[in-house]
C-alpha cells in the first residue's frame, strides 16, 4: 500500500515530494527499496520507466565545510545536477536534519536552499523520518511542510511480518550458513511480539533472526580443534620459511610444499565438516537471542518452562507455608498466560493480597519472582507510603519536563524498562494517594504506561501484586475470642473474607478491583504452621553457618521453647524471627565471638534449668 502511494505522488504535476513517516524500525527505508527493484524491473508506469533513485549523505556533503559558502555549493551542485538528470528521484533518509544543516555562521540551512526547487517541481525528492522529528522540525516550518506528502508508514502485522522474514530467509541461511525452518520463523515473530517491546516489527524480528543465526555459527564453529591445529602449524612454517630466506635458501621450497598441503587440508576438513553437519536454527537458540536483548532469563521463555510451571505449587507450597489458596490462584494464572489463553495485551497476572501483618503476603511474592522469574532481582518492591502526597505520585513516572530529575526515569517505569520480566509490588496500598490508581487502572487495562519523556513501559511480561492489611483490625477483633484454637482458625476463615473485601470495596473504585484477577485473603497462621516456618528458618541460620564451616543443632525442648514464645495469631511470623534473634542468633553470636572455632565445629541448643544454652557440641 505504501509503494502504492510512493508511486501516486511521485506522478503529481506538483508537490511531487513524498515523505515517509513512521516509527523506527517499521521498515521506511524498505519501502524506498521496493519501490527501486519495481523500477528495475518495469512493474511501474510509464511515466517512472527508467528513473534511478538516488541516496543523499547530507552528513558526506556536511564533511570538511570549513568555510561559509562551501556546503551551500555543493548542496546547489546537486540541485542543478537533479535538475539536469529528470531521471533521478532524491532519497534522504532522516529528512528532519535538513532544517539546521550548514546553517552554522549565518549561513542558509539546507531546508531553504532546497525550498525554491521543490517549489518549482524541477527535481523530486524522497524522504524519511519518525513521528517526534517531523513534529520538531519539519512540521514547524509551514512553508517546507506543503512542499510535502505524508505517507503514514505503520508497524507490519504479524502476518506480514513473518512474510517478510519469509522473503529474507535465503540471505540469511546463506550468509550464516545455516538452516532455518518455517516453524522457527513463525517462533521469532511470535517471541519479538512477545517480548521485545523498545523496537518496532519487522526490525525486532529480524535483529531475532540475525542474532540467533549468529549465535549458532559461534556455538557450531567450522574450526575445529584439527583445523586449529594447522593453523599454528603453518604460522610456525612461515617464520622458519621467513629465516631460510636469509641463512638456508635450499629450505624455503620444502617449507612452501608443506604449506600448501595444510592449507589444502582445512579446505577439505572445512568442506567435509558443511557437509556433514547442517546447522539448523532451534527455538532455544532463539530464545537465548531473545533473553541477551531483554534480560529475561532463557529458561523462561524456552517451551521447556512448562515442566517447571506444573509443579509451581509444589515447589511454592515448600517455602510459603499456610497459604495454599492464594499459591494456587497465582499458579493458575501463570499457567493461563504461558498457554497462550489470558489477554496478551495485559499482565501476566494482577493480584490483591489482604490479610493480618506477617502472613506470607510479601514471601510469596519474593518466591514467586525467585521459581518462576529467575531470582530475588527479579521482584520489584514500590513502597506505597513514599507516595502519599499528590506530587509525589509523578515520581513513578518521572519528573515533568521543567523541574527536578527530568530525564532520569521514573521510579517504577525505569525499573521495569531495565527488568521487564518481574514481579511488581505495591506495598501497603492503603497508604497511597487516590491519584497511584488512576496510573494502576492505565496499567492492568492496556498493560503498558507512558512515562514522562513519552516513552512507553510495558507491563505485559510482569505479575502485579498489591498488598494491604485492609480490614486486619476488624479480623482480629471479630475472632480475638477463639483465635488460640487450629479449628477456629479455619471456621472463621470464611468470615475474614467478607470483612477484608468489605474493607477494600470501601477503599477502591469497582473499576478498579474488577480488572483484578484475584483478591486473595490470606489465613492467620496456626500454631503447626509456624511450627513449620520456625524450620525454614532455623535451615537459613545453618547455611549462613555452614559458609563459616559451622553448623548448628537444636534440641527438640528448644523448638518447643521457641515456637511457644514465638507464636502470634495477630502478628504471623514476625514474633517469630525475633524470638529466633533473642534466643539463637544473639547467644550463638557471642560464643562464635569469644572462642573463636574452627571449621568442622558443631554448636548444639539445649534446655539447662530452664533456660535455652548454646554450647559447642561433643558428639
Amino acid at each position: 500500500i505504501e509503494v502504492q502511494r510512493l508511486i501516486t505522488i511521485l506522478l503529481r504535476r506538483t508537490k511531487s515530494n513524498p515523505v515517509l513517516i513512521g516509527e523506527a524500525g517499521v521498515g521506511k527505508t524498505a519501502v524506498v527499496e521496493l519501490l527501486a527493484q519495481k523500477i528495475a524491473s518495469g512493474k511501474v508506469p510509464h511515466q517512472l520507466v527508467n528513473k534511478k533513485i538516488f541516496e543523499i549523505d547530507l552528513a558526506g556533503m556536511l564533511a570538511g565545510t570549513k568555510f561559509r559558502g562551501q556546503f551551500e555549493e555543493r548542496l546547489k551542485n546537486v540541485i542543478s545536477a537533479l535538475e539536469k538528470h529528470q531521471e533521478i528521484i532524491a532519497f534522504i533518509d532522516e529528512i528532519h536534519l535538513l532544517t539546521g544543516t550548514g546553517s552554522a555562521d549565518g549561513a542558509m540551512d539546507a531546508a531553504n536552499i532546497l525550498k525554491p526547487a521543490l517549489a518549482r517541481g524541477r527535481i523530486k525528492l524522497i524522504g524519511a523520518t519518525t513521528f517526534d522529528e517531523y513534529k520538531k522540525t519539519i512540521e514547524k516550518d509551514s512553508a517546507l511542510t506543503r512542499r510535502f506528502q505524508s505517507i503514514l508508514v505503520d508497524e507490519p502485522s504479524l502476518k506480514d511480518t513473518l512474510e517478510i522474514l519469509k522473503g529474507l530467509r535465503e540471505k540469511y541461511e546463506k550468509y550464516h550458513g545455516v538452516v532455518i525452518s518455517d516453524e522457527i520463523l513463525s517462533e521469532i515473530v511470535d517471541m519479538s511480539a512477545r517480548y521485545v517491546f523498545d523496537r518496532q516489527m519487522p526490525d525486532k524480528a529480524i535483529d531475532t533472526l540475525d542474532e540467533a543465526s549468529a549465535l549458532l555459527v559461534s556455538k557450531n564453529s567450522l574450526h575445529s580443534n584439527k583445523i586449529v591445529n594447522y593453523l599454528h602449524e603453518i604460522d610456525e612454517l612461515k617464520k622458519k620459511k621467513m629465516i631460510a630466506e636469509f641463512s638456508e635458501k635450499d629450505l624455503v621450497p620444502i617449507y612452501e610444499s608443506r604449506i600448501l598441503q595444510l592449507e589444502k587440508k582445512i579446505t577439505e576438513e572445512k568442506k567435509r565438516r558443511s557437509k556433514t553437519k547442517k546447522m539448523i536454527l532451534t527455538s532455544d537458540l532463539v530464545a537465548k537471542a531473545i533473553s541477551l536483548k531483554t534480560n529475561i532469563p532463557v529458561r523462561k521463555i524456552s517451551k521447556n518452562q512448562a515442566k517447571v510451571l506444573k509443579n509451581l505449587e509444589k515447589h511454592l507450597s515448600k517455602k510459603v507455608i499456610g497459604q495454599s489458596e492464594a499459591i494456587e490462584q497465582i499458579s493458575k494464572a501463570i499457567r493461563r498466560n504461558k498457554s497462550g489463553l489470558s489477554d496478551e495485551n495485559r499482565p501476566i497476572g494482577s493480584f490483591i493480597f489482604l490479610g493480618p501483618s506477617g502472613v506470607g503476603k510479601t514471601e510469596l511474592s519474593r518466591q514467586l519472582a525467585e521459581e518462576v522469574f529467575g531470582g530475588s532481582k527479579s521482584l520489584i518492591k514500590i513502597d506505597m507510603s513514599e507516595f502519599g502526597e499528590k506530587h509525589k505520585t509523578s515520581q513513578l513516572l518521572g519528573a515533568p519536563a521543567g523541574y527536578v530529575g527530568y530525564g532520569e526515569g521514573g521510579t517504577l517505569t525505569e525499573k521495569i524498562r531495565r527488568q521487564p520480566y518481574s514481579v511488581v509490588l505495591f506495598d501497603e496500598i492503603e497508604k497511597a494517594h487516590p491519584d497511584v490508581f488512576n496510573l494502576l487502572l492505565q496499567l492492568l487495562e492496556d498493560g503498558e504506561l507512558t512515562d514522562s519523556q513519552g516513552r512507553k513501559v510495558s507491563f505485559k511480561n510482569t505479575v502485579i501484586i498489591l498488598t494491604s492489611n485492609l480490614g486486619a483490625n476488624e479480623i482480629m477483633r471479630e475472632n480475638s475470642l477463639g483465635f488460640e484454637a487450629e479449628n477456629s482458625l479455619e471456621k472463621s476463615h470464611a468470615k475474614n473474607k467478607k470483612l477484608t473485601k468489605k474493607a477494600l470495596s470501601k477503599f477502591l473504585k469497582p473499576e478498579l478491583l474488577n480488572r483484578f484477577d484475584g483478591i486473595i485473603t490470606f489465613k492467620p497462621l496456626s500454631k503447626k504452621e509456624i511450627g513449620q516456618i520456625f524450620e525454614l528458618l532455623l535451615a537459613d541460620l545453618n547455611n549462613r553457618l555452614l559458609r563459616k564451616g559451622l553448623n548448628l543443632k537444636v534440641r527438640k525442648a528448644v523448638k518447643d521453647r521457641i515456637i511457644e514464645k514465638g507464636y502470634d495469631s495477630k502478628n504471623g511470623v514476625r514474633p517469630l524471627r525475633r524470638t529466633i534473634e533473642d534466643l539463637l542468633e544473639y547467644p550463638l553470636a557471642e560464643e562464635i565471638l569469644d572462642k573463636n572455632p574452627p571449621e568442622g565445629t558443631q554448636f548444639i541448643a539445649t534446655m539447662r534449668k530452664g533456660e535455652i544454652k548454646i554450647e559447642i557440641s561433643k558428639e
